[in-house]
């Protein structure tokens, strides 16, 4: 098979999808790879490190989606991408399409057939493809939340650990899940006064578990929320529902009651935010303030870390590549982790949460797992 990496267009985003080493698994599988001239660069990978590989160096993308088999990315294609696209091309990267009505019918038209990493599920249970990106995300929501909190930036002036006679922030988790356990982790770490919210008690047991009394933890209602976003510095989003578009946790109201200079991180931003004053926003420009709050909700947290971020992804979405350049379709009707990330098909939506968050007609995946 034709495997392609272009370079990522994305408002700073300096990850990649294929590491050398991947490349050089796929090679001696026979497979052909094509490589961005400068893909990697920004990840800490020379042209020539995928070349020693075995990949062949491309200048600019369009060689890429012409005649590649399976186009590898790591941020969903932008406009100009999807519209390179070729009906029964495989597309394999996060696509967080319950948020981005504008992209599900770009992948419908294009006829490809896209699998998201977000929804790839595990035996074991869980997210593997989306796990260690929210784990890396989650670790820099309280760094983000700390900047933001300077003065210079917006913010109230206050220090998330505190200092002798002065009391740390008080930080508010949304969610007990992947991204909220390792924010929790690390606000900790930071020294700040820390609170976590979720729907499910067997999240919260888990939590206080792993950091016993540290946080505290309370069972999420709207009062609940209403009540500690008052009094946070931080409000952290880290709600999931799995392909669906995130709940929406804090009204607008609740926001224009919160102090002025708090903060918001909603790191469920890929997915529509956890609050209703959340809109994306880039690298470049991250935050906006309303109401007073400082909003930053960057829809790629982990670009911030590309070495990092590449090795973790690359690390976790290799095996599925080999399957998918190894056997194509063959691999969803093989592997039913595999094809629960298959989300647009030859013009369907095949996933039910995202199809009914756009309000479209869902298809079958059957219809393309089973080959009929």
């Amino acid at each position: 098979m034709r495997v392609g990496a272009p370079k990522e267009i994305k408002d700073n985003e300096f990850r990649v999808a294929l590491t050398p080493a991947g490349v050089y698994e796929l090679v001696q599988r026979g497979h052909f790879v094509m490589v961005e001239s400068g893909a990697g660069v920004g990840a800490g990978i020379s042209d020539g490190d995928f070349q020693t590989a075995g990949a062949a160096l491309v200048e600019g993308p369009e060689a890429i989606f012409a005649s590649a088999d399976l186009i590898v990315k790591v941020k969903e294609p932008l406009a100009q991408e999807r519209a390179r696209l070729r009906p029964g091309q495989l597309l394999f990267a996060y696509l967080h399409l319950a948020a981005d009505r504008a992209q599900a019918l770009d992948l419908m038209r294009s006829g490809a057939i896209c699998i998201a990493y977000e929804t790839v599920t595990s035996p074991f249970g869980g997210l593997p493809l989306l796990t260690p990106m929210s784990e890396i995300a989650g670790r820099l929501a309280p760094q983000a939340g700390a900047r933001c909190l300077e003065k210079s930036m917006g913010g109230r002036g206050v220090l998330l650990a505190g200092a002798p006679g002065a009391p740390p922030a008080e930080v508010m988790i949304l969610g007990a899940g992947t991204v909220g356990t390792q924010a929790t982790m690390i606000a900790l770490g930071m020294g700040a006064s820390v609170i976590v919210a979720d729907r499910g008690a067997e999240p919260l047991r888990r939590l206080s578990a792993r950091f016993g009394n540290a946080p505290r933890t309370v069972f999420s209602t709207p009062t609940a929320i209403a009540e500690l976003v008052r009094r946070a510095d931080l409000v952290i989003g880290a709600a999931l529902v799995p392909g669906a578009a995130a709940p929406k946790l804090v009204s607008r109201g609740m926001v224009a009651g919160m102090k002025a200079g708090a903060v918001i991180v909603d790191v469920a931003i890929d997915q529509g935010g956890c609050c209703e004053t959340s809109r994306p926003t880039t690298h470049s420009d991250p935050t906006y303030v309303v109401d007073g709050v400082v909003h930053y909700c960057v829809t790629n947290m982990p670009g911030a870390v590309p070495r990092t971020s590449t090795f973790a992804l690359a690390s976790a979405t290799l095996p599925f590549v080999l399957a998918l350049a190894d056997k194509g379709l063959g691999a969803l009707r093989e592997d039913p982790h595999l094809a629960a990330g298959l989300t647009v098909a030859r013009g369907e939506i095949v996933n039910a949460a995202v199809a009914a968050a756009l309000g479209l007609a869902v298809a079958p995946a059957e219809k393309f797992t089973t080959g009929v």
